[in-house]
């Protein structure tokens, strides 16, 4: 397990670094990658003085005020969305549940928007006040799908899955209806229905990077009881695993995390959904692994697709989310076909 999670972690940071740096150097102003390492590398204490300064002011302002951020909550929010739908699928058992599918993501944004609408964004706890009503929005939402689903005491995760779709839609149609309700802020909440990294600054990244910290600690010490409960929740009790418990706090900590980063990012698809089950394929169904290279390659993920997003129509941005959705879309239904056949 070591040294699968040395390799692949290895290779996954190293892949992160270029695509930082590619990112970076890709725009409507386009700027060599030398030159942007040279940019990040004088930077750096001690050793950065080394590198002389030889670019224009307006390069280094390009990278380090306008993109840099960007890309840095780019990765953030990837490896938020591929942490919580790691957590889902872990506990769910089941390789089509993600914070969308499960409804958290729609519940969360009808916080966020309903506090667009009222102008009551920053009216609480700053810059705070979004994630905070969007987490309860979303534990709500999370909730009613549990309850819908639940059936003599017991739920199957496929009802759990068509319980999502339900509770998904009927909150997509409350941030439809605020979207019609006034006319000042339509931008603002239609911004939560297509996604978008666009001018964010680092004062985001401020606000996600404790939720995912959390998050991350939580089901990393929940990552042997999720490879005991794979084997199935009798199994894991009898090996001293509260299985009750586990779910609810292993079920909050990834509501918590996508909360936070759809209050960020708007709604962004199929990001929890694709990434955890290429790591799984990649890697194996040991938890140990799925949950910190999820995070690493979730970020890459997101990275990309961003980088995509605002550089293949430029200086025309495409939405995130409509990224996200063109490449997940289609592995989804991959993903139900491939178990359709098996019967689950």
């Amino acid at each position: 397990m070591k040294q699968k999670l040395v390799l692949w972690g290895g290779a996954g940071l190293l892949l992160l670094l270029l695509s930082v740096v590619a990112s970076l150097s890709l725009g409507s102003a386009r700027l060599s990658v030398g030159e942007v390492w040279r940019i990040l590398f004088h930077q750096l204490p001690v050793v950065g003085g080394a590198v002389p300064a030889t670019w224009p002011e307006s390069s280094e302002k390009i990278v380090l005020d306008v993109r840099f951020p960007r890309v840095v909550l780019g990765v953030l929010i990837g490896a938020s969305l591929s942490l919580a739908g790691a957590g889902f699928q872990g506990v769910l058992r089941n390789p089509l549940a993600d914070p969308y599918t499960l409804g958290v993501a729609s519940g969360a944004s009808v916080g966020a928007a309903f506090l667009i609408l009222s102008g009551l964004q920053f009216a609480l706890l700053g810059p705070w006040t979004v994630p905070v009503v969007a987490f309860a929005t979303g534990l709500v939402s999370l909730w009613i799908v549990f309850r819908l689903a639940r059936t003599q005491g017991t739920f199957r995760t496929e009802t759990v899955i068509l319980s999502g779709v339900v509770v998904s839609a009927f909150f997509g149609a409350i941030v439809s209806f605020m979207v019609s309700l006034s006319n000042k802020v339509i931008n603002e909440i239609v911004f939560w229905l297509m996604g978008s990294l666009a001018m964010r600054g680092w004062s985001f990244s401020a606000v996600v990077l404790p939720f995912l910290a959390a998050a991350f600690a939580v089901l990393a010490g929940f990552a042997r009881a999720l490879n005991l409960l794979d084997l199935g929740e009798r199994q894991a009790a009898h090996s001293g695993v509260r299985v009750d418990r586990m779910q609810r706090i292993v079920l909050a900590a990834s509501t918590l995390v996508t909360a936070a980063a759809v209050s960020v990012s708007g709604v962004i698809g199929f990001v929890g959904l694709i990434v955890p089950h290429l790591v799984r394929l990649a890697v194996g169904p040991d938890y140990r692994l799925i949950i910190p290279l999820s995070v690493l390659f979730g970020g890459i993920y997101v990275l990309w697709a961003d980088t995509l997003a605002r550089t293949l129509l430029s200086p025309v941005e495409i939405p995130l989310g409509v990224v996200t959705a063109f490449l997940g879309a289609p592995f989804f239904a991959y993903l139900l076909a491939r178990h359709k056949k098996k019967g689950v």
